[in-house]
């Protein structure tokens, strides 16, 4: 089994909340690329990738350069076709548009992978457990107002998470740090959960 067909493309979806109504953005859409791989068995794979906003273009760009160096390749050793694509790459790498680019691809070779042996990915990386916990992530962004946190965290707890992501300054537009503090608590006093705050050069 080679690869022998690689397909990229820009998917845009309205950039609605899917955990809680959120603020109202019309016509606001989110931009992700993806990524689909396909063999000379006719087993295909799809992998998805994001970064948002006017590299958009770019990060595709980046997908379509290391998915010509994936032909040929055989997809059911995903690790040595992403050590052959981080050396291409050379100081490009780890981290940046590089590393989101080869995410997309190594999701669409394990995709193949699992489909070709009949197998959950899952299972093929380890299958340690069958449940894992999640949290709610990307549902109370630090732009919202307090009056909205109110009402979001205590829809995600109905829907079951135990646990819920807040973002809390950082941003030229947010609150001033005295209210980030106001912002947890309120989020806990509404859903009567504690409260932890840590810090992340991420989102």
């Amino acid at each position: 089994m080679k690869v022998a067909k690689v397909r990229s493309r820009i998917l845009r979806t309205p950039a609605d909340n899917p955990l809680v109504v959120g603020l109202p953005k019309p016509a606001a859409t989110r931009e992700f690329v993806t990524v689909e791989i396909e063999t000379d068995d006719g087993v295909d794979g799809i992998g998805i990738t994001f970064f948002g906003g006017p590299l958009t273009g770019a990060l595709k760009q980046a997908v379509d350069a290391l998915g010509e160096l994936t032909l040929g390749e055989d997809p059911l050793r995903p690790e040595a076709v992403a050590a052959k694509l981080r050396r291409a790459a050379g100081g490009a790498g780890p981290g940046g548009v590089f590393t989101l680019a080869l995410s997309a691809i190594d999701i669409a070779l394990w995709d193949i992978k699992g489909k070709a042996l009949g197998q959950p990915v899952s299972r093929l990386v380890g299958g340690y457990r069958d449940r894992a916990p999640t949290y709610a992530s990307g549902a109370l962004l630090r732009q919202h107002p307090l009056g909205y946190l109110e009402e979001a965290g205590p829809r995600l707890v109905g829907m079951g998470f135990r646990q819920m992501k807040t973002q809390l300054g950082a941003e030229p537009t947010a609150a001033p740090p005295s209210n980030a503090s106001a912002s947890c608590a309120r989020v806990s006093a509404t859903t009567s959960t504690s409260c932890a705050t840590s810090t992340s050069s991420g989102a």
